[in-house]
């Protein structure tokens, strides 16, 4: 693969890259790790195309699949609680209801009717009951069922829009969980809730009380987790500004704050299931993952507030932490921006290196042809900071050449989200070809404190619009991109960046690359699904009286003003931003003949699941900016 290195000497944006179009299809989702209840096996979820498969190895042994027929898939709002493991045994979601299987080997057994949606199923440490989430015609709820799928299952906690993160306590008579209510968003405010339980006539657990931990209205509560002997109950919040960690011991009900550092310990909660902090075996610590300025680190904390960074080696993001009963090991997905996700095992206060288990790529393009993430930042038109990563093309800048490269300013969904120094396909595709990247974590983006999130409230399509123009001109200022090749490029909410830039901003971006992008603001407060559905009341304002703002942002009513060339992907059956949003934008640019290409995908949702959809839309974007861009 080396032999690409001398094709640098061409221009920037047609370098040789070994990262095809076929290669970058080829890599699986990794998602999801966790040990069972033995301390030796461990399982994961693959995504291979459009199926999702539970993988799972005892003792470092072969991978073995554990689900063939079945598609493993979790669909309550955007996903994720895929699926729990306990007791030798894994129960996951798939076609609208839970299955339960013996790790050994055996067929599925289904344990609740087909109805609704279910996620995040929890195992009590007995292994007879089965917590989880549950929707149903815009109702969720906290359900219940017994192992075997004996009794039917029962509602265990309802009342509040959404529940996420179910968590038991080891003597089964009390769950934690997460619960919050329209118009907030898990951002916004949610409550930790210790639910205590007691048994019916017929044993079946029901609530017998219900107590607030933390949390509130303005106040973001993560992941609540009991320690295994029971004593104390983990948790993340922002009261203070900050995700930062605490603990509740249960019988002195005494709450102690054991992280203190401009410093995130957890994510915002677009999917169920997501997890970043794990008890070790004795509770006496917790191993944590943080995050600063983009880049993801293993942290331990003692109950004294005591706490160090873990040695992960050369890993610069990780996710879904898990650790065992047995051996003190921790099980995590790594990567960094040159080394692909992997499915690692990290030994803690140990100088040895993590061990690989699975690799989401064949790994066969060395490390040197991948860029790597600097953190930047650079000044708002408010005179705070914005952030970003850079990416250099592969190598670094060509400082003999007299031509700058050109540069994609890469905005990130949400919007309330972040990206990240993990490893991102698309950014090494086009680095590997001579582009420089910025990813921008503009005003609104999480990972640096409440004040920095909340800047988006009602200036969605303003603020991120205004720091993507910004982060090209930083580039251009620091001598880092080339002024008349620059390209913006988003998905989702980061596609609705796209349109407002080039509408607000023409000739700034000689290209843009929209992926089902927001263009009718209207449409989405009225069309997408329940868990977004007063998401714009804080964006950009309860409606009716916000309906000027509603209009001045939606791209739909300005796409005349659109001059710069744009190409736009679509699923065809996404249901977050239906079609129609991306078909209304074509229509006009195919009327005033501004020069674009629509692609929509068959069979995909919000995002690209499939290896043809993935090959085909890696092949049109860089076709396209070849022609609009890079040979203009």
């Amino acid at each position: 693969m080396t032999d690409f290195l001398p094709e640098r000497s061409k221009p920037y944006g047609i370098w040789e890259s070994p990262l095809s179009p076929k290669t970058m299809s080829q890599g699986m989702r990794l998602n999801d790790v966790r040990w069972d209840s033995d301390g030796q096996t461990l399982v994961w979820l693959e995504g291979r195309s459009d199926r999702g498969v539970l993988v799972a190895s005892r003792n470092g042994e072969a991978p073995n699949d554990l689900t063939t027929d079945l598609s493993v898939r979790a669909t309550v709002g955007y996903g994720g609680g895929d699926y729990a493991v306990a007791n030798g045994h894994v129960v996951f979601s798939s076609d609208g209801r839970l299955y339960r299987q013996a790790i050994a080997g055996s067929s599925p057994k289904p344990i609740t009717p087909k109805f609704g949606a279910f996620a995040s199923p929890a195992v009590s440490q007995d292994g007879n009951w089965i917590a989880f989430v549950h929707s149903y015609e815009r109702k969720d709820a906290l359900g219940i069922v017994d192992a075997d799928g004996q009794l039917w299952p029962a509602k265990l906690v309802s009342g509040d829009d959404f529940y996420m993160q179910p968590a038991w306590h080891p003597s089964g008579m009390k769950l934690a969980f997460v619960a919050w209510n329209h118009p907030e968003m898990p951002w916004d405010g949610t409550e930790v809730r210790v639910v205590v339980l007691e048994q019916n006539e017929k044993g079946l657990p029901q609530p017998r009380e219900t107590h607030v931990i933390a949390g509130g209205r303005d106040i973001s509560c993560f992941q609540p987790e009991f320690s295994p002997d029971g004593r104390y109950l983990a948790y993340v919040s922002d009261v203070t500004g900050w995700w930062q960690l605490y603990v509740l011991e249960m019988d002195s009900e005494e709450t102690r704050q054991l992280s203190h550092d401009e410093a995130e310990h957890g994510l915002p909660g677009w999917v169920q299931g997501m997890r970043t902090i794990a008890w070790n075996a004795s509770s006496d610590a917790l191993h944590v993952l943080r995050s600063e300025r983009g880049f993801v680190h293993l942290w331990r904390y003692g109950l004294d507030g005591e706490g160090g960074r873990i040695n992960a080696g050369e890993y610069s993001a990780f996710a879904e932490i898990s650790a065992t009963s047995a051996h003190g090991q921790i099980a995590v997905v790594g990567s960094a921006p040159d080394i692909p996700p992997r499915i690692i095992s990290i030994t803690p206060n140990s100088d040895g290196e993590p061990v690989v288990i699975r690799r989401a790529y064949s790994e066969s393009v060395p490390r040197e042809l991948f860029s790597t993430a600097q953190a930047v930042s650079w000044t708002a038109g408010d005179g705070g900071p914005v952030h970003g990563l850079y990416y250099p093309p592969t190598g670094g800048l060509q400082n003999g050449r007299e031509e700058l490269p050109p540069a994609i300013v890469m905005i990130h969904g949400g919007p309330t989200a972040n990206r990240v120094a993990q490893f991102m396909p698309d950014v090494q595709f086009f680095t590997s070809r001579g582009y420089a990247v910025l990813q921008v974590n503009y005003r609104g983006s999480t990972g640096y404190g409440r004040e920095y999130m909340l800047k988006l409230r009602g200036m969605w399509g303003q603020l991120d619009r205004e720091d993507a123009i910004s982060g090209g001109q930083f580039l251009i200022d620091s001598g880092l991109a080339d002024p008349k090749r620059l390209v913006v490029e988003g998905g989702s909410a980061g596609g609705t960046t796209v349109l407002m830039s080039l509408i607000h901003n023409p000739g700034f971006f000689r290209a843009g690359v929209c992926l089902f992008g927001v263009s009718n603001m209207f449409m989405l407060a009225d069309d997408t699904h329940k868990f977004e559905e007063r998401y714009l009341d804080t964006m950009l304002g309860p409606l009716p009286n916000a309906r000027e703002i509603y209009r001045k942002r939606s791209a739909i009513f300005l796409a005349d003003k659109i001059v710069d060339p744009i190409i736009i992907f679509q699923g065809e059956i996404d249901q977050v931003v239906p079609r129609d949003q991306s078909d209304t934008i074509v229509d006009s640019l195919r009327k005033r003949n501004v020069p674009h290409e629509y692609h929509v995908y068959e069979g995909e949702g919000h995002g690209w699941r499939k290896v043809e959809t993935i090959e085909a839309y890696y092949t049109a974007a860089e076709r396209f900016l070849r022609q609009q861009v890079i040979f203009a």
